[in-house]
């Protein structure tokens, strides 16, 4: 089958498209042929070696198709449309998926869309609702807001907890006005604001409840003087760097305030199981009812994944990168 595979960390020039053989499925597993696959940070940080080697991998954590073969212990009918996580393995045409992990396709939805949302969605869900625990009438700053994360956290947020005020940042005025679309109520461009000092003004100096970050250690300081008393903050992303050089730990005590730092891929199955299941008893009838929706940000075929990866890395998706077989 064909399939994108690392030849080693590094650029994009070591995506190597190639073949190899069709995986088979074991027991708890099904083969999904492959309809789409996402492109997400988490391939960004795979493919430079950042936390791991994966030299020799097949990158990709997220797909949709159908059903093509399964293994001992599984009912789930061949032919199915599908989409969920897997554990590696979604640039193929071919990949394996735990049954555990299968949610099925909204009939309103195309394949495209739906390799849009089992990784972020999950993830907003995730952070918002087992890590930070976001209740009714909070103030939510989410940084990124128009990347695919972001986008899932404030559909999610608007439509399953009552009057949160939702604040976001993103570096282009186009970005800003697709998160008002979807729901955000203050929209801070960072390229032209001071996020803290916006955040200041809008809560009269309380700050906010809660703040989702992909950035890291250069927006740490601002991070903990914009959050509240009993504030939280969680780390779902380092794109800015990893080192605190210097940092009083005094605010966090003052404040009483929360960190918690979390990435979704590791996770063992048990725990992402649980998480699909919640996901899904919150979510399926309002994708069901279009009250939420994958926001597609452009279409790139597996032969162009290294300009998919270069178009990520340059910020310039509103929305999902996918990928089509």
């Amino acid at each position: 089958m064909k399939a994108v595979v690392l030849n080693k960390p590094g650029g994009v020039e070591q995506l190597k498209l190639t073949h190899v053989k069709k995986p088979v499925p074991q027991d708890n597993e099904i083969l999904v042929k492959v309809k789409a696959a996402a492109v997400n940070r988490t391939d960004i940080v795979s493919r430079e070696g950042t936390l791991e080697d994966l030299t020799g991998k097949i990158l990709g954590v997220e797909v949709s198709g159908i059903v093509e073969d399964i293994g001992g212990n599984v009912n789930i009918p061949i032919g199915k449309k599908v989409m969920g996580l897997v554990n590696r393995g979604g640039y193929a045409e071919y990949v394996i998926m735990h049954k555990s992990f299968v949610m099925d396709i909204p009939d309103n939805l195309s394949f495209e869309e739906a390799a849009a949302i089992p990784e972020v969605f999950l993830t907003a869900y995730q952070t918002l609702f087992w890590l930070a625990g976001v209740k009714d009438n909070e103030k939510l700053l989410i940084h990124a807001g128009a990347s695919g994360v972001g986008i899932a956290a404030i559909q999610l947020i608007k439509n399953l907890r009552t009057n949160v005020e939702v604040f976001v940042t993103a570096g282009s005025d186009e970005k800003l006005k697709l998160t008002r679309s979807l729901g955000a109520n203050h929209l801070i461009n960072y390229k032209r604001q001071n996020f803290q000092d916006e955040v200041s003004n809008l809560t009269q100096n309380e700050g906010v409840n809660i703040i989702l970050d992909f950035i890291g250690a250069p927006y740490w300081q601002q991070n903990v003087n914009s959050l509240s008393i009993d504030g939280r903050l969680v780390l779902i992303g380092i794109l800015g760097g990893t080192i605190i050089k210097e940092f009083d730990l005094q605010a966090l005590l003052q404040k009483r305030i929360q960190v918690t730092g979390t990435l979704l891929t590791p996770r063992s199955d048990e725990y992402k199981s649980k998480l699909k299941d919640d996901f899904l008893n919150d979510s399926k009838i309002l994708f069901e009812q279009k009250k939420i929706k994958p926001i597609v940000d452009s279409i790139f075929t597996i032969e162009d994944i290294k300009d998919a990866h270069t178009y990520m890395a340059e910020n310039k998706n509103s929305g999902k990168i996918i990928l089509v077989l």
